[in-house]
């Protein structure tokens, strides 16, 4: 499976998961709701690696090297998480979601100083996706709200956060995924995020319980965000691992696209070609 399909899936699956947060955000506190999400996708991709057969490999000969960057991007996990969940809680999705999307060109950067080379129609292909999401969100929600200055400032530094935390997050696991096994260094990952949102949960005093009504929607939030985290840093494996962090950023477009579907709510011309350009951009990058 190509580097770029896996992101395609990460994109549709974090495009449900990001739904289902406007869903509960009214609902829900949330750092209580993050944290169910993160356990509830431990609890998944330990049942995968248990059906698997192959559960030793957590234990046996893993490398430190390995296991030292399955935790720092676990880190990076839960910071981009906890930005992106209070971007959206606070700012509209036109203002959050262009910024958030534009992670990919962090991404492709650090593949060049890594070594690799990106050829300039490759470039425009990054651009052409990123640019797609940007038109589609920004034209998403009402372009005029003096009253929200204050916020709009404050989603803008959540979601430059959020980009900065999820760059580094693909980077630095699909490193781990080239040393070690990939399902292997996504539980390592996710148990790290775990641990750093219960420490900082616990150091603000905030509480740890979700309202029970809402578990169900949360562990279906957080089957999607495990498996959309492990579609993409399991693209590590592949050739232009890069790529699949360039897919996964449609994340908001495919999220507008379900809520026109499912919830009618409306899509202009304008918003489609955002879609348009965006699906040629990845359709550039898979030749």
């Amino acid at each position: 499976m190509s580097a770029l399909l896996l992101g395609c899936i990460a994109a549709l699956a974090w495009g449900i998961h990001d739904v289902l947060v406007r869903v509960i955000a009214p609902r829900c506190v949330l750092y209580p709701a993050l944290l169910s999400v993160l356990i509830f996708g431990a609890l998944f991709q330990i049942a995968s690696i248990m059906v698997s057969g192959k559960p030793p490999q957590m234990l046996n000969s893993f490398p430190l090297q390995a296991a030292a960057l399955a935790v720092v991007s676990g880190a990076g996990f839960v910071v981009a998480s906890l930005a992106l969940y209070k971007a959206f809680f606070i700012g509209p999705v036109r203002l959050v979601a262009p910024i958030i999307a534009s992670y990919p060109i962090l991404s492709v950067g650090w593949a060049v100083l890594s070594g690799g080379s990106v050829s300039l129609i490759q470039w425009g292909a990054v651009m052409a996706v990123i640019a797609g999401v940007s038109i589609v969100a920004s034209l998403s929600d009402d372009a005029n709200d003096p009253d929200q200055q204050a916020k709009r400032r404050a989603a803008i530094l959540w979601s430059l956060l959020s980009a900065l935390g999820f760059a580094a997050t693909f980077a630095l696991g699909q490193a781990a995924a080239q040393i070690a096994p990939g399902m292997s260094i996504i539980l390592w990952a996710r148990l790290a995020a775990i641990f750093f949102l219960v420490v900082f949960i616990g150091i603000i005093g905030a509480t740890y319980r979700p309202p029970l009504a809402l578990l169900p929607l949360l562990a279906l939030m957080g089957l999607l965000d495990s498996l959309a985290l492990s579609a993409t840093l399991l693209a590590g494996l592949q050739p232009r691992p890069e790529f699949a962090s360039v897919a996964a950023s449609m994340f908001g477009m495919i999220s507008i696209i379900i809520a026109w579907a499912f919830l009618k709510e409306k899509m202009t011309p304008s918003q489609w070609s955002g879609v348009i350009f965006a699906f040629v951009g990845l359709g550039i990058l898979a030749l």
